[in-house]
């Protein structure tokens, strides 16, 4: 639920009454082209009233796609753009087909190789013309509804408050993700237009119930491809650096500072479902991180768990867990290490587990790379399937979009198997958890695979 507050922490406290103007702009305007003939454009009858708005006109052919709902136009799909001055980036502009007639507007680019982000459809416009041309508005409308959809998910709830709030295209935000930790909500950005209305996703997200404190988490290496150089620039200090967050029942330690936004909510299905897997049984978590999968195992009564990660802050995260949720030490352990080294080893002594959890890091963030990133996938694979005992089972993931997009994991997969001389089984195929939505007209927002095998 929305509602106003006074921002606490890091919240901006200083822009209600700047937001407030802004978002009431035009408000008038909407009512006219709401009463207009439904014949007309209703962006264009909008458009008429501000002077300086630039159309993108696609090529011949290419409009389809965009009119289905893909929200990301590129450079190659443009035919050309009209207006004088030329936008800039971040500016508000029109999309049109070949015939110049608007399909919708977004926000413009003049240096990514994405240079308009649709943000709403003619048709839409049509309907509800309140938010039409206008950013501050729509944020607020996107915000509201992200909200919503969460609290009908369940979220937060009396026993989960780490959860995402906005994902991307997902919640028709394309480069905003907003994940919430306690009474912390960290914003991560990665498109120049965030960083222009950065004030007023602040102060909306503030208004969020529960909200105290936020955390601005720039991506400084895709700002740059978006033509903004925010090396130099430092982030002021959060009063603190870590925060309590339960997930199903168990408590961790995010630091803020970390990975991402500082937690993994995506896993959160897959890690409830590791539990109820995990009685009495020998498990083996490997790039483990703060130990997501390793403590849900504990829970879930497994009489041994080790976690390995190549990250002593990640593990430290991870031994204070153990703490925080009163678990035995002598059934669950961490140990600082490289994965395919520890697993190596494993192999040489004979040593096997009831249940392994594979997930690596990111390995192909870029579908040059893929070929590449496949070898290692399998190579991880192959090992991970000689440390599970015969019958025994193996959760494998992958977080890199362009693998799970590529439809190659699979085929990894059963290629690992064939190398370690091993019959693999498909019992449960996931990704991410349901409050990471993905637009079907953006399938490149699918990025987590998760595969429970049986191996025989």
């Amino acid at each position: 639920m929305l509602r106003l507050r006074a921002c606490g922490g890091t919240a901006p406290a200083s822009v209600p009454a700047l937001v407030r103007a802004r978002l009431a702009r035009r408000a008038s305007a909407a009512s006219t082209v709401a009463s207009a003939s439904s014949s007309s454009s209703a962006l264009e009858e909008l458009a008429a009233e501000r002077r300086g708005l630039a159309k993108v006109v696609l090529k011949k052919g290419k409009t389809q796609i965009f009119r289905d709902g893909s929200p990301m136009v590129y450079s190659g799909a443009v035919d050309r753009i009209i207006g004088r001055p030329p936008p800039k980036s971040g500016d508000v502009v029109l999309v049109a087909d070949g015939t110049e007639k608007p399909i919708g507007w977004g926000l413009y680019n003049s240096v990514s190789m994405f240079c308009v982000r649709l943000m709403q459809l003619e048709e839409e416009a049509r309907r509800d013309p309140t938010c039409a041309l206008n950013m501050e508005r729509l944020l607020e409308a996107r915000i509201s509804s992200a909200v919503d959809l969460r609290r009908s998910l369940g979220l937060p709830s009396a026993d989960t408050n780490a959860y995402r709030l906005i994902n991307s295209e997902g919640d028709r935000l394309s480069g905003l993700i907003v994940d919430i930790f306690a009474d912390v909500a960290v914003i991560a950005s990665s498109a120049a237009w965030v960083e222009k209305y950065r004030q007023e996703i602040q102060f909306l997200v503030s208004k969020v119930n529960g909200i105290s404190h936020i955390k601005w988490r720039p991506s400084a290496d895709i700002l740059k491809e978006e033509g903004l150089d925010i090396s130099e620039h430092k982030e002021p200090a959060s009063p603190c650096s870590t925060v309590k967050v339960m997930e199903n029942g168990i408590v961790y330690l995010v630091s803020l500072e970390g990975q991402k936004t500082g937690f993994y909510a995506d896993q959160r299905e897959n890690r409830s479902f590791i539990s109820l897997l995990s009685k009495d049984q020998r498990i083996l978590d490997l790039c483990c991180y703060s130990g997501g999968f390793a403590l849900n195992a504990a829970k879930g009564g497994a009489n041994n768990v080790i976690g390995i990660d190549s990250s002593g802050l990640a593990l430290d995260l991870a031994n204070e867990n153990i703490v925080l949720n009163e678990l035995n030490h002598g059934k669950i352990s961490f140990v600082k290490g490289d994965a395919t080294t520890f697993m190596k080893g494993a192999i040489s002594e004979n040593e096997l587990w009831d249940l392994v959890i594979l997930d690596p890091p990111k390995l192909a963030p870029r579908k040059k790379v893929l070929q590449s990133a496949s070898g290692m996938y399998r190579s991880l694979n192959t090992l991970a399937m000689q440390v599970v005992k015969p019958g025994g089972l193996l959760m494998t993931c992958s977080c890199s979009g362009a693998m799970t997009q590529s439809g190659m994991f699979l085929k990894t997969i059963q290629g690992a198997a064939s190398m370690a001389g091993r019959k693999v089984t498909v019992l449960r195929q996931a990704g991410a958890a349901c409050d990471h939505p993905i637009d079907p007209a953006y399938p490149e927002g699918q990025y987590l695979s998760n595969y429970l095998l049986r191996v025989a």
